[in-house]
């Protein structure tokens, strides 16, 4: 199926969409997307996690180089490691977007459905 050349490419690719994989790792990285760079203290109070809840997820999205840090003082921050971090959360909104409006589309029509007559089914 896939030539073995091509096949870490996919890997990391794979891996790529694992470190974007979880709600609030999503959240950071929208919160960085609208800033040029976040402190962690300012992550913290616009997420609600636990510092250590932030850090596991910061050090998942580290490792798999979506965002980068720089220590000024005692203050960490953090920013996207790439322009094209946004654009990809950008597009999956657009796109999500564009499945729930067929969703909502497939609900009408569900809805302009005639009524079942209740009785007909226990007979």
């Amino acid at each position: 199926m896939f030539e073995d050349e091509q096949r870490p490419l996919y890997e990391v690719k794979a891996n790529l969409f694992k470190g974007l994989a979880h709600p609030y790792r999503i959240k950071v990285l929208e919160i960085l997307s609208a800033h040029p760079r976040v402190s962690v203290s300012e992550m913290l109070a616009a997420t609600g996690l636990e510092a250590s809840h932030l850090s596991q997820h910061l050090a998942v999205l580290r490792r798999n180089r979506l965002v980068v840090s720089e220590r000024q003082a005692n203050v960490v921050f953090y920013q996207l490691a790439y322009p094209q971090v946004a654009d990809l959360l950008r597009v999956s909104r657009e796109l999500l977007g564009e499945m729930l409006d067929a969703s909502r589309e497939q609900l009408d029509s569900l809805r302009g459905l005639p009524q079942i007559d209740q009785d007909r089914r226990m007979q």
